[in-house]
């Protein structure tokens, strides 16, 4: 190491350093035009002169090139210095007078005019771009000329063939002086950014997508320059830990598995094929998914809703749907996309509320496809509430607008009528298709496919595909939402784990997590983590002045904000920063702690902190969301919020969180599809099961059905389920047996069942909830009236027994949406139109001179159902549309009934006399109020339980413990009960695989002395969590139960006498935070 005296103070540096480096490692800032870690240093613009003394003399040296030795005493400050590096600056103004960055620099030394001769230059010689260049492998350009003439030039002054346009010289360039133009006839491309959809660039070295796992660059080996010249390599100066290796090659890694689940996912459909469209010729005609980046916060708008042409705010936006799907003329792809309706609503809502209430925007549509849960109370709310306009109408053009950046779209309306509007934008409903490289590797998989490209699977085994071993989920099983995909992604989970139960536990490893600190006694040391969100709380809050704030409160001893928080890579670095400061308590602001905060929990105890010394407030939902029009007042607003989280957390102590024996059995309750498939599905896992069923038989509503909308016989393959759960010695049936009771909690559970009047007390350690749903029994349409009025389920039932008056029947009518989509039951049952098309399809084939009628709302024959839509449609079936407000009317004819309906292409009523009617009733829950008042398990609106995250947990309750499945969730066909079923056994062995868990610290406590024994606290809690001390010296006391203890604090809020805490929220605690308001 050398020694040596920097402005007075001793400094120590490695032999070959220069003074800049040690300079910069020291905190001194030494200005420089001409320097560049990646570069071998030049002097060229002397303006990092500094002062030397060698022992003898006094001297000004360059730092950037000037190597540090023994002994030397060096001035970077002095009054000498100044002047010199002020006639440097004075010199460089002269030469480049309107250069913004030599401007700064002049202002900065108070130079207002210099003396010398002004020459309009902006190039100021420092070299930069010709080093580049060379680092490049390409020496295209140089200094060329002598004295005055000197300038940066190619040979012979012409564009160079040698350029490759990397535009590293023009990215280095301080002044701004190098134009490519000049240097080449190649024109610099950005790279398009993947996760952008191409709105952005990218640069060769990147992170695919914000929170990638794991979160490192990448290099892209086709756009390296050093990959195509054999040059450059400047990373490898920046990069600190030397983890860039040039060399790496791809590695074949072989792996011995017992199983393989497929979930690729699947490729957006690409209109650019479709030339009516203009969507590759105009800006402002874009896709679904680049509109989705539009509106995103980490977007290439920063989520601000402009039109790509002129990024002007849009005041009316068109968007069309089923580009890609519903299409066997110009794509060959017939199946529906199921996704795309949703997220054009979603897309025109967000839109509304991003641009406001102004913003026109209208979706084109041919049936409106809302068919999943509460999705058609979204739909009524968008049209509604929000002022989206629905048209029914498939648009075959988009025309762009002369001499503008409008777009034009001519279209029939629903009553024929011809219409055109001019739209700021069009957005395209793509569809999803599978891509050939998928289909390729189905094919080396042996797997088999389906019409649509899709793997092929069947209704009782929705994820297993033709390959035994192989499982699949998600897109490339057939198109689905997020939801369905989560539910597939357990289930296949649950196969596979069937599979492979007997090697359960026999690879696993234990988390190493340092040992917990503690921090009794400490002062408290706060670090406080600010996050940007995006723009979602950056757009709006001022977050740096949040975390200066934050840096002047008490006890704060760390302060940073984050672009975003949650990212691995900022949750890695929180933990180095928590280790490395000695941080005894965090606050964090961010989003909702309603998802975030077991992630923050878990950072705190990698880095061997009680995950209770933490406190979250919510400066997105509860600030920069709710005041986004005044980001003054939400900054202000965050600094309170944050200043009331370090209050209460500096309050903080540690947590114990209690643990408890899990019991390895599972309650399944209800014996239908699904409640059997949940039950083998954790019988085939090795875990014992009791299934109750209040009905005589096992088979629910499927002892009904006819054939899956796939073909299969339901009753030939439920048959072989009921033999198969019956005989199984791991699965205990009770029949005619229901609930009379239910007390315990997660991994302890004590159900009373009850059947021929006595009662019998079963352990286990989860439930699974499979209650099912009938079938809506309607007063319409002469339905009990009439014996040839049947429903679905009763048609059903004649096709079983080959009912032989069928062949006899002429003409058959369907009446859809039957108790469905009315302001009584205002959601859709899923199965119908495909259960009505099925049957409308099995009566042609019993007689294929009968005339078959479909009375429709909407066809919502979603992913690859709608092949069956057009089988139906080639069968000679017609479908006659009609509105809410314009039901069918029927009565009873002298030899037929007569069903009067106003046909909407005709625009008039129309009569049709059948034989038959089959109604399309709805499904509906069992409201079982008793059943979720013993689990504690929400209802909605609907009557149909509550699940715990719509995307994230389809499958389970916020009950800990308790699981969900089948039309108990939400009307299903037959392979998506099965599959949630399957899914909710996944999610339940995750509990049971364990033989104990741990319950939350945030629990409510008793101070037995001040207790009352006033039971208020024990009548109110809906948990059970208090009870009364049955002996000992404070029997008839209240004491809480923590494992049934949700934390919800309703009995200290209740207590009378003071006498409750909840562990976490004291009252110190609270009253500090109120404190400071």
């Amino acid at each position: 190491m050398i020694t040596f005296t920097l402005n007075g103070k001793d400094v120590q540096a490695e032999e070959g350093e220069f003074l800049l480096q040690v300079a910069n490692k020291s905190g001194i800032h030494i200005p420089t035009l001409c320097h560049h870690k990646a570069l071998e240093p030049a002097g060229m613009c002397r303006l990092c002169t500094v002062e030397l003394f060698d022992g003898r003399r006094t001297r000004f040296v360059t730092a950037c090139n000037y190597p540090v030795w023994e002994g030397m005493e060096v001035n970077t400050e002095s009054d000498a210095v100044h002047q010199v590096r002020k006639l440097i600056v004075e010199l460089l103004f002269a030469r480049c007078p309107n250069v913004p960055v030599i401007k700064d620099l002049a202002s900065k030394y108070g130079i207002e005019e210099p003396r010398f001769k002004k020459k309009d230059d902006d190039c100021i010689l420092c070299g930069l771009c010709v080093r580049i260049c060379e680092r490049m492998g390409n020496s295209a350009i140089s200094l060329t000329g002598r004295g005055v003439d000197i300038k940066v030039d190619t040979p012979f002054h012409e564009q160079t063939e040698v350029c490759r346009a990397c535009g590293a010289c023009a990215f280095i360039c301080p002044t701004g002086h190098i134009k490519l133009e000049d240097i080449t006839k190649h024109i610099i491309k950005s790279i398009p950014s993947e996760y952008d959809m191409g709105l952005k660039g990218r640069k060769p070295i990147y992170v695919p997508y914000p929170q990638a796992i794991p979160n490192t660059p990448a290099i892209d080996r086709e756009r390296c320059v050093h990959f195509k010249t054999g040059g450059c390599k400047v990373c490898t100066e920046f990069c600190g830990v030397n983890a860039i290796d040039h060399s790496q090659e791809d590695e074949t890694i072989e792996l011995n598995v017992g199983s393989i689940i497929l979930a690729p996912g699947f490729k957006p459909f690409d209109p650019s094929k479709f030339d009516t469209y203009n969507y590759s010729k105009h800006p402002n005609i874009i896709t679904s998914m680049e509109f989705e980046r539009i509106l995103s916060a980490s977007g290439p708008t920063m989520g601000h809703l402009v039109r790509l042409s002129d990024h002007k705010e849009p005041k009316k936006i068109a968007w069309l749907q089923c580009v890609g799907s519903r299409d066997i003329n110009r794509c060959d792809h017939g199946f529906c996309s199921s996704v795309c309706c949703m997220y054009a609503i979603k897309e025109a809502v967000i839109s509304k509320e991003h641009a406001g209430s102004d913003l026109d925007c209208a979706i084109f549509f041919m049936d409106m496809r809302t068919h999943g849960k509460d999705f058609e109370r979204y739909y009524e709310n968008a049209k509604e509430k929000h002022g989206v306009r629905f048209i029914r109408s498939r648009v075959h053009t988009i025309d762009p607008v002369d001499g503008s950046d409008d777009v034009t779209i001519k279209y029939a309306d629903e009553n024929g009528n011809f219409a055109e509007e001019t739209f700021d934008m069009a957005v395209l409903s793509v569809g999803m298709e599978t891509p050939p490289e998928l289909v390729e590797f189905a094919g080396k998989l042996k797997i088999a496919l389906t019409e649509g490209d899709f793997c092929q699977t069947d209704s009782f085994h929705p994820v297993a595909t033709s390959r035994k071993g192989i499982y699949v989920c998600g897109a490339l099983a057939g198109p689905k939402d997020i939801p369905q995909s989560i539910i597939e992604a357990s289930s296949a989970a649950s196969e596979a784990g069937a599979l492979l139960s007997g090697a359960r536990n026999t690879l696993t490893k234990t988390k190493k997590v340092p040992e917990e600190r503690n921090i009794i006694g400490e002062r408290p040391r706060i670090g406080v983590f600010v996050c940007q969100c995006g723009i979602n709380i950056g757009g709006v809050v001022d977050v740096p002045a949040v975390r200066d704030y934050a840096a002047s409160l008490p006890y704060v001893e760390y302060v940073t904000d984050n672009l975003y928080s949650c990212s691995q890579d900022t949750q890695e670095a929180m933990t180095q920063v928590i280790s490395g400061n000695n941080l005894n308590r965090i606050v964090v602001a961010a989003c909702t702690p309603k998802t975030h905060e077991p992630l923050f929990q878990e950072t705190l105890t990698n880095a061997g902190l009680n995950k209770y010394l933490f406190e979250m407030t919510n400066i997105r939902n509860q600030n920069s969301w709710v005041h986004k029009d005044t980001p003054e007042m939400a900054t202000e607003k965050a600094k309170d919020l944050v200043r009331m989280a370090v209050a209460k957390v500096a309050l903080m102590e540690p947590l114990k969180e209690a643990e408890v024996d899990v019991d390895q059995k599972a309650l399944v309750i209800g014996g239908g599809i699904s409640g059997m498939a949940a039950a083998k599905s954790l019988s085939n896992q090795g875990y014992e099961v009791c299934l109750v069923e209040q009905s005589g038989s096992l088979g629910g509503q499927a002892l009904n059905l006819f054939k899956t909308w796939k073909g299969e016989d339901v009753q030939y393959n439920l048959a072989k389920l009921i033999k198969s759960v019956e005989s199984d010695p791991k699965i205990d049936v009770r029949l005619n047996t229901h609930l009379e009771n239910v007390e315990g909690f997660v991994g302890n559970f004590k159900t009373t069942l009850r059947s021929d009047g006595k009662d019998q007390e079963v352990e286990h350690g989860i439930a699974v909830v499979a209650t099912g749903g009938d079938e809506f029994k309607s007063d319409e349409y002469l339905y009990g009236k009439d014996p040839r009025v049947l429903t679905h389920l009763e048609l059903d039932r004649r096709l079983i027994n080959k009912d032989a008056s069928l062949k006899k029947t002429h003409t058959a009518v369907f009446i859809q949406c039957v108790g469905s989509r009315e302001p009584e039951r205002p959601y859709c049952s899923r199965v119908c139109c495909t259960h009505s098309i099925e049957n409308a399809l099995h009566l042609k084939e019993i007689n294929p001179e009968m005339n078959v009628y479909v009375l429709y709302r909407d066809i919502r024959t979603y992913g690859e159902r709608e092949y069956l839509y057009r089988k139906a449609r080639q069968a000679g079936i017609i479908f006659i549309r009609f509105s809410l407000d314009q039901k069918p009317q029927i009565k009873n004819g002298q030899d037929q009934l007569e069903i009067e309906v106003v046909d909407h292409i005709l625009g008039r009523p129309v009569m049709l006399k059948a034989d038959l009617v089959s109604l399309a009733t709805g499904i509906v829950p069992y409201r079982d109020e008793k059943l979720a008042q013993f689990f504690k398990i929400p209802l909605n609106e609907d009557g149909f339980f509550v699940e715990a995250h719509v995307k994230l947990g389809p499958s389970e309750f916020a009950t800990d413990g308790v699981f969900l499945c089948g039309m108990a969730h939400y009307p299903k066909p037959i392979d998506e009960s099965v599959a949630q079923a399957q899914a909710a056994a996944s999610r339940a062995v995750t509990l049971l695989a364990k033989k104990k868990v741990q319950v939350s610290g945030t629990t409510a406590q008793v101070n037995p002395i001040s207790c009352s024994s006033c039971g208020v606290c024990v009548e109110i809690c809906i948990y059970s969590a208090p009870s009364f001390v049955e002996e000992g010296p404070f029997e008839g006391r209240a004491e809480i139960n923590p494992v049934l203890c949700k934390g919800c604090g309703l009995c200290v809020a209740s207590c009378r006498s003071g006498a409750l805490n909840l562990k976490g929220f004291g009252e110190d605690q609270i009253m500090a935070m109120i404190n400071q308001i």
